[in-house]
This record gives structure tokens, C-alpha cells and sequence, in this order.
């Protein structure tokens, strides 16, 4: 076994590729992201606190940012949850039944990543604007959707429905039923099932998803562009909010709101880095053979 491993070892170095080409593609690599990723952020914060600190703090004082800031954390704190529940749900349905249509549901959550967050936006119009096929019996209803905040919310829900199924499809799909199958001959019904056996197994899947979820949902800006209307204060998320700064040239407003999204960004990269951690460890412990 020891020869075997020097002598994989051995393979392995003389196949790997020469110095050069190895120092040559991390240039590259730390480059392109030096380019398109770092240096844009540096300027986000650069431009930010411009004019001081105190600039900076005073702009976030401002009536409509705060009211963008409210509808951001409400439209997020709506479909986030929201997600996570599908989520769990369709990952439960799709990999521990059979049904007919399965096949078609597994593709349609994959939708949202193929359509264009402007043309979702168009839809949602289409359906339930003033003159779309449900629009009429809302306004009578006196139930608005479109340029409102209920409308920023469906399509916010639209473009970000994908991520906690789609991580949690593959983790379930791996880890198999064996453990609930024990539950339940010993005689654990299926709710008690659910929340012992199956939730603390998938609970860092659930969270990484929801981490992307949650970094979509912040920064959405093409659908909910497109419903939104743009009322200042009162239908404009932050990003919404950004553009309508930068277009009146107030850039330490626009800059300040701007690092905002961007430093909720780090926060859930540095929240999604480590749910993945602690997934591929749960995963390799189900792939490493017990002795």
C-alpha cells in the first residue's frame, strides 16, 4: 500500500506541468480577478468615502435610502424564507419519490437561470399589470401588484427560487434514505423523522443555499427594475436607489449605498464559503467507508 502511494505520488509529479506554466496560469487567474473583481471593489469603497466619513454616514441618513433599505431587507426577509421552504420541499419530492412529471419539474426550477430577470419582469407585467390577464380583477380588488411592493417580491421570488433546491437536490441524492428508513421501523413517524434525521443533515445545505439566495435577493436590479416603477420611497430597493443617485450625480450617495451591497456581499460569501465547507465535509464522511 505505501509502495503504491510513492508510486502514485512519483506518477503524479512527472505529469504535472513545468514551473513556469503553473506560475504562468496563477498570473492569470490572480490577474483576471485583480482586474474585473478587487480593483472594482476598491473603487466602490474609494469613491464612498471620498468626502469623508462623515459624508459617508450622513447619506445613509437620507429619507429614501432608508426607505430602499427597508423595502430591501422586507423583500428579502420575504423571499428568502420563502425559498427555503420550496426548497426543502421540491429537494424532498424529487429525491425520495417517483412520480410522473418529475423529469419536468426538475427542469422548470432550473428556469430561472436560463431567462433573463428583465423578460421575468415583462412577464410579471403582462399578468398583472393594468391591462395584463389578472390586472383588472386586481385593481377592482383594490389589490395592486405591479408597482408595488407585492410585484417586487414575486419576481424577486422568481429569479431566486433555484438556489436552495438545486444545492440541496444533489446533497439528498448523496447522503440516500437509509438513516430515515431506520427512524421510522423503529418507529419514528414522519414529521419526527423530518426534523431528527433528515434537517440535521441537510441543515448546511439549506444554509448554503440560502446564503445565495439572500446575495441574489439583495442585489437583484433587472426584474424588479422592470415592476417596480420607480417610486422614490417607496417602491425603490437599493439597488434602484444606487442608479437614481448615480443619474443625479450625487456619487458619494450612490457609493455609499453601493459599498453597503457590496460589503452584504462579502458577509454572504464569507457565510456560503463556510456552509460549503461544512457540506463537503458532511459529504465526504458519507463517501468515506467506515472501518
Amino acid at each position: 500500500m505505501a509502495s503504491f502511494s510513492v508510486l502514485s505520488r512519483r506518477t503524479l509529479s512527472l505529469a504535472s506541468e513545468p514551473l513556469w506554466v503553473r506560475r504562468l496560469l496563477i498570473g492569470v487567474a490572480v490577474g483576471f480577478l485583480g482586474l474585473l473583481l478587487v480593483l472594482p471593489l476598491g473603487v466602490v469603497f474609494a469613491e464612498a468615502l471620498a468626502h469623508g466619513v462623515g459624508a459617508y454616514l450622513r447619506s445613509f441618513a437620507n429619507a429614501d435610502m432608508q426607505a430602499a433599505l427597508r423595502l430591501t431587507a422586507l423583500v428579502t426577509g420575504i423571499a428568502v424564507p420563502a425559498n427555503v421552504v420550496f426548497g426543502v420541499t421540491a429537494a424532498w419530492l424529487v429525491t425520495r419519490h417517483e412520480f410522473v412529471g418529475k423529469s419536468l419539474l426538475t427542469t422548470l426550477i432550473d428556469l430561472p437561470f436560463s431567462v433573463s430577470p428583465v423578460i421575468a419582469g415583462f412577464v410579471y407585467v403582462l399578468l398583472y399589470g393594468k391591462n395584463g390577464l389578472l390586472g383588472p380583477w386586481l385593481l377592482a380588488h383594490d389589490l395592486p401588484v405591479i408597482f408595488a411592493v407585492p410585484g417586487i417580491v414575486l419576481v424577486t421570488l422568481f429569479v431566486t427560487f433555484p438556489f436552495v433546491a438545486r444545492e440541496l437536490i444533489p446533497l439528498m441524492q448523496s447522503q440516500g434514505h437509509e438513516e430515515e428508513q431506520a427512524a421510522m421501523v423503529l418507529g419514528a413517524g414522519g414529521w419526527r423523522t423530518f426534523w431528527r434525521v433528515t434537517v440535521p443533515n441537510i441543515k448546511w445545505g439549506v444554509l448554503y443555499g440560502a446564503m445565495l439566495c439572500t446575495a441574489r435577493a439583495l442585489g437583484e436590479f433587472g426584474a424588479v427594475s422592470v415592476v417596480s416603477g420607480h417610486i422614490r420611497g417607496e417602491t425603490n430597493t437599493v439597488p434602484l436607489h444606487v442608479e437614481v443617485l448615480y443619474n443625479e450625480y450625487d456619487f458619494v450617495g450612490a457609493f455609499a449605498a453601493a459599498s453597503l451591497l457590496a460589503l452584504l456581499a462579502l458577509v454572504t460569501l464569507l457565510g456560503k464559503s463556510f456552509a460549503e465547507w461544512r457540506v463537503r465535509r458532511a459529504t465526504l464522511a458519507l463517501e468515506t467507508p467506515k472501518r
